[in-house]
């Protein structure tokens, strides 16, 4: 069975960059679109980012527009989400997880699969 790890997270300042990963063992993520999720204490998990697997469609949430860059690198079996410009509001637990489906505009929690145990995103000053 598919299984995701990510990692990359930590403490940053307001402003400054960080770059996630989502890695598979025993599979290969190839053959799935894969998203990005955050959840931060108190609300629900979100939709950051997606990606198909020929990364032709790419969406992201609006909230992070511009500052946010997903892509995958199949040779390495895995995704990154390259995240700039960050604010203390992109603080949370982030997410990676499959998708037997495609990358739509809106993600949905009910269409992925398979999720990581997620790493800490801190954006404080």
């Amino acid at each position: 069975q598919l299984q995701v790890v990510e990692s990359g997270g930590g403490l940053v300042q307001p402003g400054g960059s960080l770059r996630l990963s989502c890695a598979a063992s025993a599979y290969t993520l190839s053959g799935y679109p894969i998203g990005w999720f955050r959840q931060a204490p108190g609300k629900e998990r979100e939709g950051v980012a997606c990606i198909n697997t020929n990364s032709r469609i790419i969406n992201y949430a609006d909230s992070v527009k511009g500052r946010f860059t997903i892509s995958r690198d199949d040779a390495k079996n895995s995704v990154s989400l390259q995240m700039n410009r960050l604010k203390p509001e992109d603080s949370g637990i982030y997410y990676c997880a499959a998708t037997y489906y495609y990358c739509k505009a809106v993600l949905s929690l009910d269409d992925y699969f398979t999720w990581g145990q997620g790493t800490q995103v801190n954006v404080s000053s």
